[in-house]
């Protein structure tokens, strides 16, 4: 086999490849973005995100908002040195508001996320 036919094959094939990808890849990116969590950061508040969220009973009224909720799980900064990862049942995280001053001490549990109370940093 010629040169020129293996490369009208190999060419061929991969045109075909880059074709399937792009409806794969398309139709991934209209029903759910493709996102890449690598670092504990990620990975933590999108675990977190996806659980049903539950105020605890000491949460202030002015803080039961679940915009202000979803802020903190989209954009927060868990503080890992202050939180306490090893506990049981629940593990307790406490994650800091990228804008405001203020961050929410959250209980992290096998299919709920309790939020128990919201504080502000000096």
């Amino acid at each position: 086999m010629g040169f020129l036919r293996r490369l009208g094959w190999y060419l061929l094939g991969l045109s075909l490849g880059i074709i399937i990808l792009v409806f794969i890849l398309k139709k991934k990116s209209e029903d759910n973005p493709i996102s890449f969590c690598y670092l504990p950061n990620c990975r933590v508040l999108k675990d977190m995100r996806s659980k049903t969220m539950v105020f605890g009973e000491n949460l202030d009224a002015k803080y039961k908002d679940t915009l202000l909720v979803q802020t903190f799980l989209m954009n927060g900064n868990i503080d890992f040195r202050k939180s306490n990862t090893e506990a049981k049942p629940c593990k307790k995280y406490l994650v800091e508001h990228p804008d405001e001053s203020l961050a929410a001490h959250v209980q992290n549990c096998d299919s709920i996320l309790v939020v128990e109370h919201i504080i502000t940093i000096p």
